[in-house]
Order: structure tokens, then sequence, then C-alpha cells
């Protein structure tokens, strides 16, 4: 990680679903000021992962730990002030709050508590930051769907975050607009965020990974520099089959 100070440490984490591994004692790092790839196929454990980092998910074993203090457990608005927000796999919004009212509500019970006021504010800017260019005033269900997912990530800007953790947040886009979402993500990372970010574009991850992480059926089988990991025997296998 070239020297950078662990911002973020997961220490042997598991995870059960009844009779289902989702995660089998994950070990990872993430440096401050880093973009980490987490890549895998469908069900190797990538969005399990993030949710029990975010709070969305507990652990069945194991630890993380951001900036030393342990997140292991609790809540997603405690995990919020201590500095991580994230978008999820899917994007979900109030289609009853317009777009700037989508990301104000974060403001106000983000890590600032913002009150209406400088909460829309605050919206406004981050709208404008994340290159959003419908009307403040439309609701959800009326946008296109990159500008649904630049509220989704302006709103997760707006708990004010230190760590971003980006669930396919660049999945279904077109040519045009995903060059625009990795331009957008590579200046936020240039601001200062540490980003941990889940895709399977894989264009995305070598634009913009330092490292990456291969998760396969709950367990990490490769980490290192994108084209580096990405040649790793197990990770052939897994992509292409036991021939390969």
């Amino acid at each position: 990680m070239n020297a950078r100070a662990t911002v973020l440490e997961v220490i042997g984490l598991s995870r059960r679903f009844g009779g289902l591994t989702a995660l089998d004692g994950v070990s990872l790092a993430v440096g401050r000021g880093e973009i980490l790839g987490l890549v895998g196929p469908n069900g190797s454990g990538k969005t399990t992962l993030l949710n029990i980092v975010s709070g969305r998910l507990s652990p069945t074993r194991g630890e993380v730990l951001k900036d030393g203090q342990s997140l292991t457990g609790l809540a997603p608005e405690a995990v919020c002030r201590a500095g991580v927000a994230g978008t999820f796999q899917l994007v979900r919004m109030p289609d009853a709050l317009d777009a700037r009212d989508n990301v104000a509500v974060a403001a106000m019970y983000g890590r600032k508590r913002m009150n209406i006021g400088p909460a829309r504010a605050e919206a406004e800017r981050l709208l404008e930051r994340v290159g959003f260019e419908g009307s403040r005033f439309v609701h959800a269900d009326a946008l296109t769907y990159f500008d649904q997912k630049r509220i989704e990530l302006a709103r997760a800007l707006a708990c004010a975050p230190d760590m971003l953790l980006l669930d396919e947040w660049l999945a279904g886009l077109n040519p045009t607009e995903l060059e625009r979402g990795i331009a957008l993500v590579r200046s936020l990372n240039e601001d200062g965020l540490t980003i941990v970010l889940v895709e399977h574009v894989m264009h995305a991850i070598r634009s913009l990974c330092e490292r990456i992480v291969v998760l396969n059926a709950g367990r990490v089988i490769a980490a290192g520099k994108p084209e580096e990991a990405l040649a790793h025997q197990e990770v052939v296998r897994v992509y292409l089959g036991e021939n390969a």
C-alpha cells in the first residue's frame, strides 16, 4: 500500500446465513487515501463484506476496525458517525422526495446533523459536485438511471464520510456514463476520500484501483495490483474454468 497508514482493518470476518457461509475468515486492510477494489463472481461475499463494514449486517465471527476503533456490530447510524458511508447495489430512494430532499435528509441525519435550511444548501452543493443534470425538484422515479445513481452518491457524501463504500455504483452505465463515473470516483479520491469499490466492470477496476482483493465462495483467493491478482492461477480458474 506504498506505506499508507491503515484506515480500515477487517480481521477474520465470517458470516453465516443458516447453513450458508457467505464469508469465511476474510482479512484485509485498506490504506488511507487508497481505492481498493473487491472483485469476484456473484455470490463470492463482496456485498456481504460491505454490509458488515457499514453496519447493515453483524458478523458471525471476526472484527472490523476503523482508525483502530471497533465498528463490529455497530448500527449503521453509528458507523456513519465514524465516517463511513456508501451506496447500495440497487438504487434505493424514496419517490416521495425530490432530488434535493433525498440528499438533504442524509445531511440532516448524518455526521453533521444539519437543520433543514443548511441541509438543503449542502444538498445543492453535493448535487453539483456529482454532476447531477436534472431538476432539483424532480422526484426520483422520473430521473434517468445515471442521475438516480448520482443522487445516491450525493446522499452518501452528505454523511460527510472519510471512507466511501461503493457497491457496483458503476454497473449498468453506458460507455459515456461509465467514463464520467470513473472520472467522478477518481476525483472524490483525489479530494481525500478512501474508497472501497465492489465492481464487475474490469475497465473501471483497472482504471481506478491500486490494489484489488479477489473473493470466491467467501474467501480471499488473491490480492495485489490488478494485473497481478487477476492473473493468479486460482482467479483464472474461477473465472474461466478448470481447463483455463
